[in-house]
């Protein structure tokens, strides 16, 4: 760590929280972790936000129009369709699996907007209730932001710092941006603000966000659960056997009862605001001592 620079005589010494290359140290990480917890709660708080629906998966996905072109643009890279080169076959892969998940990112649009046009039309309650809430970068996050956007509606972007991912997207208002450093702090403000949690196709990330909040609900740290919705039957019983886990012991078959497999935009809908209303919006919810 670099040691603040000497002052002459006519100079204050440098604060120790003005002294960046102090606060930029491994002996200052507590102070950043800090800074991530209670900045962005201090915000929320400005904004009078407490409840969320979050919508997460693949950073990978792209609109039709995206897809189509980008799979059009590999297609003429090949210099020999029926001899492609390693690197064309990776090329060409990619850009076709864009092509056959369009439909996500187009429904994450469609539900974004189905579900911020439902919440702004809540009447008597907290006005910036329910706002969708992503992890702030393209795919499916951008598709979520996209959707709030779209319909007029405010939505937050939960940004982190990744070497191939950089900035958030554009359709968050400034003021809820946020970029964060540390992975598990952006988790916690996932979490502690999420009434609703929708997992559209992804890899590990999403895998990731799944199974902890799973396990936060299964373990009771999470007081009224959330309803966790999975979108696209045929990616999710592709990629995960949930029941084997009941089989084999490891979880209890009422456990499966956490999660909603879904294919349409109106079937999550119903249900995620069947069960918003049911656990957050019910008359005996809206307690004062429940508030």
């Amino acid at each position: 760590m670099s040691l603040p620079r000497e002052c002459s005589r006519d100079e204050w010494p440098l604060k120790a929280y003005k002294n960046l290359d102090f606060l930029n140290s491994e002996k200052a990480r507590s102070i950043r972790v800090l800074c991530e917890l209670t900045e962005p709660g201090l915000r929320f708080a400005e904004e009078n936000i407490e409840d969320t629906i979050v919508l997460f998966g693949s950073a990978r996905m792209q609109s039709f129009e995206e897809a189509n072109k980008a799979y059009t643009a590999a297609r003429a890279m090949v210099k020999d369709p029926a001899n492609p080169t390693p690197e064309e076959k990776r090329l060409l892969h990619r850009t076709e699996c864009a092509v056959q998940s369009a439909p996500y990112y187009e429904a994450a649009v469609k539900l974004s907007e189905s579900l911020t046009k439902w919440s702004m039309e809540l009447t008597g309650l907290h006005q910036e209730r329910f706002l969708i809430c992503s992890g702030g970068g393209p795919g499916i996050m951008e598709a979520a932001n996209r959707g709030a956007h779209n319909v007029g509606g405010k939505s937050v972007g939960l940004g982190i710092s990744l070497p191939f991912e950089q900035g958030v997207n554009d359709y968050i208002p400034d003021h809820l941006k946020f970029e964060f450093h540390y992975f598990f702090v952006r988790k916690y403000w996932f979490i502690l603000l999420a009434k609703a949690l929708i997992a559209f196709p992804g890899g590990f990330g999403t895998m990731d966000e799944l199974f902890e909040t799973l396990t936060l609900v299964q373990t009771k740290k999470i007081n009224k659960v959330p309803p966790i919705v999975l979108f696209g039957s045929a990616f999710w019983n592709d990629v995960l056997n949930l029941d084997a886990l009941v089989k084999w012991g490891v979880v209890s078959p009422e456990d499966l009862d956490l999660i909603k497999i879904v294919d349409t935009v109106e079937e999550a809908h119903d249900y995620v605001v069947e069960k918003l209303t049911e656990r957050f919006l019910s008359k005996s919810t809206l307690e004062p001592d429940a508030l």
